[in-house]
């Protein structure tokens, strides 16, 4: 049996539109030892899952995989791309959770959540999915954004099926980033974990104790040091939606705008609870209070930034993850119990975690004998993780370009002179005095 073959994508029959199956020859299902009414899991630029059906006498042995336009849009490909197939085996989901998109708005009874259920019935997903749910004969359109289990569920009669009457928003996105992604940050992954994993996977625990569970997380260091990478793959691993914005993106010429884009972050991400709120640099919209007529709307920002994480209505099942480079800027105030309760530095990596960041975005990469991944991790020290990143594509683009099947030393040593290091020397001072004195920096 394999663990997983590559098939060319084709157009399904007409008769197979929107019932959720792939045909596939008798020699791939031999491979995959799957039967018709098994399952399939199928990777393009996304996952999804099918049912397996036999294909039809004229395409044995031509190594394709007949899906929908359905599949095809939530597997991510296009007809004539190819894509990882595997055997795949559904647990019965106890919880499903969908919503319309965003251009949608329902209204939602337990008799309709009843009714999706019976329509979803063995039916497997995984979280991401776009479903038609078909109703007086028109197919309306719902995105699955929570599952429980996570990973490839089946719909069963016992499983609760939630259906959101809110929109979900594109911000909202689904995080495939996981922490074996991420090079030279384990102490800070476990960090992170004991703050946001914790309390998103096991509120029950804070509520035996009858503490209130961490609300915020703040994450500085040098840009490019994995910041975002490291939210996002929380995320997944967490099992929540994830909405990304940048502080600066939420500022508006017009007066109460600004609050207003910040209140509306909030409002998505309790709708779509569990959820982190990843704010990309906080100092754009949390500078230090006090600073005249021209920080008026800062200010207003701040102040309704502490409202919403510890104002009178509490946040349930939503975490904020916040970055920065200037740590030293933000109002003190955000830095206290109960806001951002973990302060956590991100810093330029070290000779470990440069090799742990070159196996990383090497994984994949059909290297000479001549690279060693030690011999570069020391020659590029200072360094970010982004910037090691950037020199492997580099690399394998300069292999791409000589028509070689293989990216040597000398491909590295290409991209090292087109990829410099950015981070000055006095950043990674402002940040060095705000880790080692940071009552110093409000004065």
């Amino acid at each position: 049996m394999a663990e997983g073959i590559e098939l060319k994508v084709a157009e399904a029959l007409l008769n197979d539109v929107g019932r959720g199956i792939a045909r596939i020859d008798s020699k791939s299902r031999e491979l995959l030892n799957v039967k018709s009414g098994d399952y399939i899991e199928i990777k393009g630029k996304k996952v999804s899952v099918a049912m397996v059906w036999p294909s039809h006498q004229e395409d044995e042995g031509l190594n394709i995989i007949r899906i929908d336009g359905y599949i095809r849009k939530n597997v991510g490909v296009s007809i004539g791309e190819k894509v990882f197939v595997k055997k795949a085996e559904p647990k019965p989901a106890t919880k499903i959770v969908i919503a319309p998109p965003a251009e949608h708005r329902i209204r939602v009874s337990p008799e309709f959540e009843e009714y999706v259920r019976k329509k979803l019935e063995d039916k497997a997903l995984v979280r991401g999915d776009m479903l038609y749910i078909s109703i007086f004969s028109t197919a309306f359109p719902f995105v699955v954004v929570q599952t429980n289990p996570s990973g490839v569920v089946k719909v069963t009669s016992e499983t609760n099926i939630v259906v959101k009457e809110e929109p979900i928003s594109e911000e909202i996105l689904k995080s495939e980033v996981r922490y074996e992604d991420i090079g030279g940050l384990k102490n800070e992954i476990q960090k992170i974990r004991e703050m946001v994993e914790l309390p998103l996977r096991h509120p029950e625990l804070f509520e035996r104790l009858g503490i209130e569970p961490p609300k915020g997380v703040l994450l500085y260091g040098p840009p490019g040091c994995g910041k975002t990478l490291l939210a996002r793959a929380v995320a997944t691993e967490s099992e929540a939606n994830f909405i990304s914005v940048k502080g600066p993106e939420l500022l508006s010429k017009y007066v109460g705008e600004s609050e207003k884009a910040l209140r509306e972050v909030f409002r998505k991400a309790k709708l779509a609870a569990p959820c982190i709120i990843f704010i990309d640099e906080i100092d754009g919209i949390a500078a230090i209070r006090g600073g005249g007529d021209e920080t008026l709307v800062n200010e207003r920002m701040v102040d309704t930034l502490l409202t919403e994480m510890d104002g009178l209505q509490t946040l349930k099942n939503v975490i904020v993850i916040a970055a920065t480079n200037r740590p030293d800027v933000l109002d003190p105030a955000l830095l206290r119990q109960g806001r951002f309760d973990r302060i956590i530095e991100l810093p330029i990596p070290d000779l470990k975690a440069r090799i742990e960041i070159f196996k990383v975005h090497t994984k994949r990469m059909p290297l000479a004998k001549d690279v060693s991944l030690e011999e570069l991790a020391k020659q590029t020290e200072g360094y970010t993780g982004a910037e090691i990143e950037g020199i492997c594509r580099e690399a394998g683009l300069n292999a791409i370009r000589n028509n070689r099947s293989v990216v040597k030393l000398e491909d590295f040593e290409e991209g090292m002179k087109k990829i410099k290091k950015l981070v000055s020397k006095n950043l990674e001072n402002e940040i060095k005095e705000f880790v080692e004195h940071p009552e110093t920096m409000y004065r």
